[in-house]
């Protein structure tokens, strides 16, 4: 997909991508497109039913908190999580890599080491870390697909967590083995907890990206649906203005 057009941004961009658009394309001059946007809520997303973790942090007063969570492409992670009630931002970034390679031509290559990731600044006294993965692991992403999320390939789509401190460790860790003996995947979890890093955040064109562009087709197939399975799935935590990193 081409975030904006060349000539404004001088970006490339990933080849999956590229060439998620190229097949779009092809689609939608023999009709299927037109199916995808009738077919019943566009659901080019699976929604997983799970329990929530048994293990999680207690809801806290002490002011904000983060956690860094990838799943794919970073657009429809930021889309999900801006609609969740005690987040107060989601920003696209990259997590995993070094300052140096932390661009988005850099991290297209697969080769840096980063993964396309959210940082997600939320209030702990509304919504506890636990929560967050709870919404990460149903509608955010499919975790068992390994280094990939849908058309896009390569190992900066990984799903993976960059906690913060080793309590957020222990929360991500306990809640991917009882989910893993959960029964509500047919194959184990992808997800990696990474070692902690920087966090960098991405390119301006690539924050708010939904809201700017609603009508992608990228988006249409692939973003927008995980936000109606957030909506429909956990109507109590969602939010129907999303917090903008442009406000």
């Amino acid at each position: 997909m081409n975030p904006t057009p060349a000539s404004q941004t001088g970006k490339i961009d990933s080849p999956s991508r590229r060439a998620c658009f190229r097949l779009a394309a092809t689609a939608l001059a023999a009709g299927a497109a037109w199916f995808a946007f009738q077919a019943p809520g566009r659901a080019a997303e699976a929604v997983f039913h799970i329990p929530p973790p048994q293990v999680d942090l207690p809801a806290s007063e002490t002011g904000a908190a983060t956690a860094v969570l990838a799943g794919g492409c970073f657009w429809g992670v930021q889309a999900v999580f801006q609609h969740v009630n005690g987040v107060t931002q989601a920003l696209s970034g990259y997590a995993g890599g070094s300052a140096d390679t932390a661009s988005y031509d850099s991290v297209s290559s697969g080769r840096t080491g980063h993964a396309e990731a959210v940082q997600i600044t939320y209030d702990p006294s509304r919504i506890t870390y636990g929560q967050l993965l709870q919404i990460y692991f149903s509608v955010a992403h499919d975790p068992t697909q390994h280094n990939r999320q849908g058309p896009d390939v390569g190992t900066q789509y990984r799903s993976a967590i960059f906690p913060a401190n080793d309590a957020q460790r222990r929360v991500a860790e306990a809640y991917i083995a009882q989910l893993n003996q959960s029964g509500a995947y047919a194959r184990p979890l992808a997800t990696t907890v990474e070692k902690t890093g920087g966090f960098y955040p991405a390119e301006e064109y690539h924050q708010d990206y939904l809201v700017r562009h609603p009508d992608s087709l990228y988006i249409v197939i692939n973003d927008q649906p995980k936000v109606e399975n957030l909506a429909k799935e956990y109507p109590g935590r969602y939010r129907q203005a999303p917090v903008l990193v442009g406000g």
